[in-house]
């Protein structure tokens, strides 16, 4: 137990200024697959590889082995399935260095006098502080999910997502992005989880964001093309509310004929800058919006559609006045979004684009009046 449990405690630092889940069961899960690997595994894999030559006896010591082996991976899977992975929060560099500085005190050597003071530094872990957003500021992060899109906004007190990050296969960005992230954020609630509509790359990770976190209430702007179990409320034109200071406010076009049309736009304002989400609604839908009262200026728009050739038409840009235009697409998609035309357009009309593909996730302060940041511009040392 004392070797896996040093192991353990010293990857601890370097698994946290990584973002990297850390396991709780890791001692554990070692303290059950060394022995067996070496008791059982590898004595039949070795002595059936030897005894290859005597019929039936080889072959069947290695069956064993094989099975010995599958046995083991099964039993650990079950044990990560019951104890999830611990997402610490993400910090101040200074708390992590007083956290890694207890670490390298707990692992001096029995008997140092110091070694007492290094529980409660690693313990700032469990207890370091949430940053506080002021009120009538919303910190927006979108998220790095590929094809598809997912945004987290948090006020003061209340978290919203906004779609669900695309699943397909057995790959859920839910599961493997949008679901960390809100954990690393320290999100363990969220107030309203709003998915634009059905697509599988909008709608597609709500499940395991729905399993990962609680969630209080869904929206969703096409209900009957959503999972059951989502027990999704649908988006409701002119419903609006009010968090922390900061305002939001349901469109949807009441002439809407397919999924994308149907989209539930979300339009957030803190102070005197507007956010405006649209999902995938087309250059009918955007003529729609112009005459409703979300058809006003906004600072930050979300690219319709991802920036396909059927949206983000010229009224509308002109319109809406966008100084800054979010993209959230796959590297290399092939639905080749963004289209030339549209980032034509952009260019044009002297937005600035910041594109998923290019940037990685994009974090800002609405509210604020400040700059994105970008996630893969943020100085690692892994990276030139």
């Amino acid at each position: 137990l004392r070797p896996h449990g040093l192991i353990a405690l010293g990857l601890f630092p370097m698994l946290w200024i990584l973002d990297l889940p850390i396991s709780l069961t890791g001692p554990l899960a070692n303290l059950i697959a060394v022995p067996w690997i070496s008791l059982a595994v590898l004595p039949t894999a070795l002595l059936g590889t030897l005894l290859l030559p005597v019929p039936w006896l080889g072959e069947n010591l290695l069956w064993l082995s094989g099975g010995l082996i599958d046995g083991l991976v099964q039993g650990l899977s079950l044990l990560a399935d019951v104890f999830t992975p611990w997402l610490p929060i993400s910090v101040p560099i200074y708390i992590w260095l007083l956290s890694a500085a207890g670490v390298l005190i707990l692992l001096l050597p029995a008997g140092m006098v110091l070694r007492p003071l290094g529980w409660p530094l690693v313990l700032l872990a469990l207890f370091a502080p949430r940053e506080q957003i002021p009120r009538g500021q919303v910190e927006v992060l979108q998220l790095d999910v590929g094809q598809g899109l997912a945004i987290a906004l948090r006020t003061r007190n209340h978290t919203l997502l906004y779609d669900a990050g695309p699943k397909s296969g057995n790959l859920d960005q839910g599961e493997r992005v949008v679901v960390p992230v809100l954990r690393s954020m320290g999100v363990a609630e969220l107030d309203l989880m709003l998915l634009s509509h059905a697509d599988s790359d909008h709608a597609g990770g709500a499940l395991a964001v729905q399993r990962g976190v609680s969630v209080k209430r869904v929206i969703g702007g096409d209900v009957p093309g959503l999972a059951e179990p989502l027990r999704a409320q649908p988006c409701v034109s002119g419903e609006t509310w009010e968090w922390d200071g900061v305002s939001f406010s349901l469109w949807q076009w009441a002439g809407a004929s397919d999924s994308n049309q149907k989209s539930c736009v979300l339009q957030v304002q803190a102070g005197d800058e507007r956010l405006l989400l649209t999902g995938d609604i087309d250059a009918r839908a955007e003529r729609a919006l112009l005459q409703s009262p979300l058809g006003v200026p906004t600072r930050w728009l979300q690219a319709p559609h991802h920036g396909s050739k059927t949206s983000s038409s010229m009224v509308f840009l002109k319109a809406l006045a966008p100084e800054i235009v979010l993209i959230s697409r796959g590297h290399g998609n092939s639905f080749g979004h963004p289209h030339p035309q549209v980032m034509a357009r952009y260019l044009a009309l002297g937005v600035q684009v910041l594109d998923s593909a290019e940037q990685g996730a994009v974090k800002f302060r609405l509210g604020a009046s400040g700059k994105a940041e970008s996630m893969r511009d943020q100085r690692r040392f892994w990276r030139d």
